[in-house]
């Protein structure tokens, strides 16, 4: 009786390793596959393009201010 419930446990055993195992596995497919980082990438995308202001669209300005002098030595 006790051998029969032995046998049973160790398939059971045997099955429930064997799924994490292959969920693993076929997670980490599918997680490092072009179609996921696609998918991801546009989802980023579209969440920070409507945080964005419209500059990019603007362009850069006509004119801007000319650059700070910086002595030599810093001052020092």
């Amino acid at each position: 009786m006790f051998q029969k419930i032995a046998n049973i446990l160790s398939i059971v055993s045997f099955v429930l390793v064997s799924s994490v195992i292959g969920g693993g596995y076929f997670g980490y497919k599918y997680v490092t596959s072009e179609q996921f980082q696609n998918k991801m990438m546009n989802k980023v995308l579209g969440g920070v393009s409507g945080m964005m202001p419209k500059v990019l669209e603007k362009g850069l300005p006509e004119m801007v201010q000319p650059s700070m002098d910086i002595p030599d030595g810093f001052g020092i």
